[in-house]
């Protein structure tokens, strides 16, 4: 009995030492709604919408920021109900940049260095990855969604090679 009352108080001991580990300054709630009145992605995981930024010099590039091969593409969005106002596309990806500002190329052999792939929404602001961009007006039936891709210098010194990238974005509605 002496045993079992022993390992009951050492759990316990532990147990009790382990919850003062997790103690908390603040809470964040996570709300949100799961809905049927969404649109049809067209370019979804089976059908990727394919953007060619083009053969570009790389002497086109004149240090950090400057840009080239801005190309305009489209998400469509199709048999949106009339229940939905609006959309807000978040792209993700691999961030070539501390502040996610582009998308990093993809890896491999002979890979262009210093350059990285930039999106702009239909307003030519800049859209991070992971961060919602501005509200595309819906109507019922088919929408296009529109953006910019280019290439843009993430380095003083950029050089030539491959320069893919590829990038996921989700769809939000209200």
């Amino acid at each position: 009995m002496k045993k079992i009352f022993c390992v009951t108080a050492l759990v316990a001991a532990s147990l009790g030492l382990s919850t003062s580990a997790f103690a908390a300054d603040g809470q964040v709630k996570f709300e949100g709604k799961l809905t049927t009145e969404a649109c049809q992605v067209v370019n979804n995981m089976s059908n990727p919408a394919e953007v060619q930024l083009g053969k570009v010099g790389y002497t086109a590039f004149k240090g950090v920021g400057t840009t080239a091969s801005a190309t305009s593409f489209v998400l469509t969005l199709k048999d949106c109900p009339p229940t939905v106002n609006n959309a807000f596309v978040k792209f993700d990806g691999t961030s070539a940049t501390s502040d996610n500002s582009s998308l990093a190329l993809t890896t491999g052999a002979d890979v262009a260095t210093g350059v990285a792939v930039q999106i702009s929404d239909a307003s030519s602001n800049v859209l991070p990855l992971r961060v919602s961009s501005q509200a595309y007006a819906l109507g019922a039936g088919d929408n296009d969604l529109k953006f910019v891709a280019r290439y843009v210098a993430i380095a003083d010194t950029v050089t030539p090679g491959s320069a893919n990238a590829v990038t996921t974005f989700d769809i939000t509605y209200n």
